[in-house]
C-alpha cells in the first residue's frame, strides 16, 4: 500500500492536525487538468493536495480539498460499525499527550480511552472532515 486518501475541507487545519500526529507534510500541489478529469471520473477538477508522511517513512495520507467540484458530505458523523473505511490507527508513545494535543485542533473523544488488558490503551477520536482516528499506546 503506498497511501490513503483523505477528502477534507481545510487543508491546513488538516496538516496542523497529522503533523500534531507525528507526520511530516512530504509536499503540497495543486492538481486538475483533463488526466484528473479521467481517473478521477469527475469534471473540471481542480484540487489542493497534501502528502502526510509517517515518522518511520511507510505510509502516507494523502490530503485532498477540492476546488471544484465542491466535496460531498457522504456521512461526515458515521458511527464506527458503519460500512466502509472507518478508522486510520495510529501507534503512540502516550496516549493521554496526544488526546490533549490533538484536541487543540478540534478532535474529540468518540468514546474513552481503555486498556485492553495489560497490553494496549487504546481510544478512537473524531478528527478532521470527521474522520475516525485510534491511538494505541503498547504497554509495558
Amino acid at each position: 500500500m503506498d497511501n490513503i486518501g483523505i477528502v477534507i475541507e481545510e487543508l491546513d487545519a488538516a496538516i496542523a492536525f497529522f503533523v500534531e500526529l507525528g507526520m511530516e507534510l512530504e509536499g503540497r500541489a495543486l492538481v486538475e487538468g483533463p488526466w484528473v478529469d479521467q481517473i478521477v471520473g469527475l469534471d473540471a477538477v481542480r484540487c489542493d493536495i497534501a502528502m502526510m508522511r509517517t515518522p518511520d517513512g511507510h505510509g502516507r495520507l494523502e490530503l485532498m480539498r477540492f476546488q471544484t467540484p465542491p466535496a460531498v458530505d457522504a456521512s461526515r458523523n458515521a458511527p464506527v460499525n458503519a460500512l466502509g473505511l472507518r478508522r486510520i490507527l495510529f501507534a503512540v508513545k502516550d496516549i493521554d499527550d496526544v488526546v490533549a494535543r490533538l484536541r487543540t485542533h478540534g478532535a474529540e473523544l468518540i468514546g474513552e480511552v481503555g486498556q485492553i488488558e495489560n497490553s494496549y490503551r487504546m481510544g478512537y477520536l473524531r478528527g478532521p472532515a470527521g474522520i475516525i482516528i485510534a491511538l494505541a499506546e503498547e504497554l509495558g
